[in-house]
């Protein structure tokens, strides 16, 4: 496709292969691949209707705490991750720049598949309203992990995952995410 700049062939190539577990994320799966049929330009934030985001599930070396980030625009605390930039090659190696840039922890480890997808409206950089195509990942921090809060953000905190923070809009968004990753609070780390 002329004109794809980006993670864009990843994202399609990620996506298509990537099995979701359930008949939601199975859904959202096909609408993020035929938003970027008709996108070539669907990784980058320049795409005003809307653009796929890579996120970051960052689990300590123990997986019993998550770390989140105090988002300053939106008020909440969120997983790490943002936008696609055009020298990203991978929608995964986008998620783990964006882990390493906010956390300031080097050495983290991404699993290959997403984990999550959400979609959801944002008014972010552009000034406009538009949305956000969030493919999520998991990654795991090494053992002794202390995360440095970046001026992407106003507080940067580790969070048991059985003591999450409260999730102002009602989605469950990082239990959700949690979820599909095989954690719950209250039980142990799935095995690998």
């Amino acid at each position: 496709m002329t004109g794809v700049s980006g993670p864009h062939s990843d994202a399609v190539a990620a996506l298509d292969a990537w099995r979701p577990p359930t008949a939601d994320q199975r859904a959202l799966r096909e609408a993020y691949l035929g938003f970027l049929a008709a996108r070539p330009d669907g990784c980058l934030r320049a795409c005003v209707p809307g653009h796929v985001t890579a996120s970051a599930l960052v689990l300590d070396a123990d997986e019993r705490h998550v770390l989140l980030t105090l988002h300053p625009r939106v008020g909440s605390w969120l997983q790490l991750g943002g936008h696609c930039e055009p020298q990203d090659s991978t929608l995964a190696g986008a998620a783990l720049r964006e882990a390493t840039e906010e956390s300031g922890i080097d050495g983290l480890v991404i699993e290959a598949e997403p984990v999550h997808l959400d979609v959801h409206p944002i008014t972010c950089s552009l000034g406009v309203p538009t949305r956000h195509f969030d493919v999520r990942y998991l990654l795991r921090a090494p053992a002794g992990a202390i995360g440095v809060r970046s001026d992407e953000s106003d507080d940067l905190r580790w969070w048991p995952i059985d003591a999450l923070p409260p999730d102002p809009n009602g989605t469950g968004g990082i239990a959700a995410m949690l979820a599909a990753a095989g954690y719950r609070p209250g039980r142990a780390a799935p095995s690998s």
